[in-house]
């Protein structure tokens, strides 16, 4: 028993000489456990177009008219949910390549789609490389078209989409630091959230182009003397998908390409914080905004090979809410519009492929408070969403649908969070 002891003690002391090494600083690992339990309690005052379960609200369902002239859709809907509930690991290493290192695994029960809603599935998972002025992050993460510097902070999960673009990407994103200024790099592929195309949605539209989505951002912050915080900045993106390789027993050569540019600004003073964005887009259903592509003609008859334009689409929105620590007050207000095509497509052409095609316009205003005790928020948000949708099939030469009502819906949603 005292050999096992003496063992045992040398064991001990052989560890916490290693511990207290610089070799073993080096070597050092940390791991970080965070997240919450969240559930949504909410009702719609009509049914909706949405993700799991009406979660995931987009926007209210268009009219539908049963034989006596009455809209099926007018009708209310609740539900209570907890799929949004999240995990956190993050994680720090030795140094590598000269750098720090760090990672990020996130996952939530939100699955991918409504067949296994409870499921647990991956948000983020990266790791980066920072440097004294560079960062090197490699995986999957929000979208740059998402910008974590300013975005809206609705209690709804939808963060107002369609108005704000909302994805997370596959990434190789790389970024310096000039001054105040920062620049941004970024080539992205698509995982959870693809194009729409012939074969529904897919990665294999941006796979089968040979190029990722590549996009270029420059940032600018400062904060003054007295604590005012600005935050600003542009980018742009473009990507290349291909709708089909074969049509008719034949090889086609067919691709659509959009190029998209976004500006936001954030001002933080003590006692409120102002966000604004805008941008104008071309094929954004694969970050859920309006938007997608059309048949602008056939080039080929023997083949079926056609020609393509892009469906674009403007944003502009604006968030302002109370910086206090127990309670905060808010309010999101947007508005997003669809241009119709690019260029205009043949009167026989009527294939439209994308989000929302059968939306005109959509105007949402979502005031909001919550109030915080501890690590427990309560929070209740009222979320007013009008948008003007087709009561036919008519489209006219920009693939615009022609005829359109208000269809409005009302959702009241309350929160109850617990976070650790």
């Amino acid at each position: 028993m005292r050999r096992i002891l003496l063992a045992g003690l040398c064991v001990a002391l052989t560890m916490t000489v290693m511990a207290s090494s610089p070799e073993s600083k080096e070597k050092k690992w940390g791991v970080k456990l965070s997240g919450f339990v969240k559930t949504d309690m909410m009702v719609d005052t009509r049914q909706t177009v949405s993700a799991r379960e009406g979660h995931f609200l987009l926007w209210p369902a268009a009219e539908k008219l049963d034989k006596n002239g009455k809209d099926i859709n007018d009708k209310l809907n609740t539900n209570f949910l907890s799929l949004q509930s999240r995990l956190t690991v993050k994680i720090t290493g030795p140094d590598a390549f000269g750098a720090k290192t760090s990672g990020v695994i996130e996952g939530d029960f939100f699955a991918q789609k409504n067949d296994n809603v409870n499921l647990f599935r991956m948000r983020h998972a990266f790791v980066k490389l920072n440097w004294e002025k560079s960062e090197l992050m490699v995986g999957q993460y929000w979208n740059p078209l998402f910008i974590t510097d300013c975005y809206p902070a609705t209690i709804s999960f939808n963060s107002g989409v369609p108005i704000v673009s909302f994805a997370r990407n596959p990434q190789i994103r790389f970024t310096h630091k000039l001054g105040s200024f920062k620049l941004m790099g970024a080539a992205v592929t698509q995982r959870d959230h693809s194009s729409r195309g012939p074969e529904g949605v897919s990665s294999s539209y941006l796979r089968n182009a040979g190029v990722p989505d590549l996009h270029a951002q420059l940032h600018y912050g400062v904060t003054a003397a007295n604590g005012v915080k600005l935050v600003t900045g542009v980018g742009m993106a473009t990507k290349w998908i291909v709708p089909r390789l074969e049509s008719n027993g034949y090889k086609v050569d067919e691709k659509v390409n959009g190029t998209s540019f976004i500006g936001f600004a954030k001002l933080t003073t003590k006692p409120l914080t102002f966000k604004v964005a805008a941008s104008h887009g071309e094929n954004l259903a694969d970050v859920l905004n309006i938007g997608g592509f059309a048949v602008k003609e056939v080039k080929d008859a023997e083949t079926g090979e056609q020609k393509y334009t892009p469906l674009t689409n403007t944003n502009m929105w604006t968030d302002i809410h109370t910086n206090g620590k127990k309670w905060q007050v808010g309010i999101f207000a947007g508005v997003t519009k669809n241009n119709g095509t690019k260029d205009k497509i043949s009167a026989t052409t009527n294939a439209v492929y994308g989000l929302g095609t059968d939306i005109k316009q959509l105007i949402r205003v979502s005031p909001r408070f919550f109030v915080n005790s501890g690590k427990m928020r309560f929070g209740v948000e009222w979320e007013h969403t009008v948008a003007k949708m087709v009561t036919s099939t008519k489209r006219d030469l920009n693939a615009l649908p022609v005829d359109v009502k208000n269809i409005t819906n009302n959702r009241f949603l309350a929160s109850v969070y617990y976070f650790f």
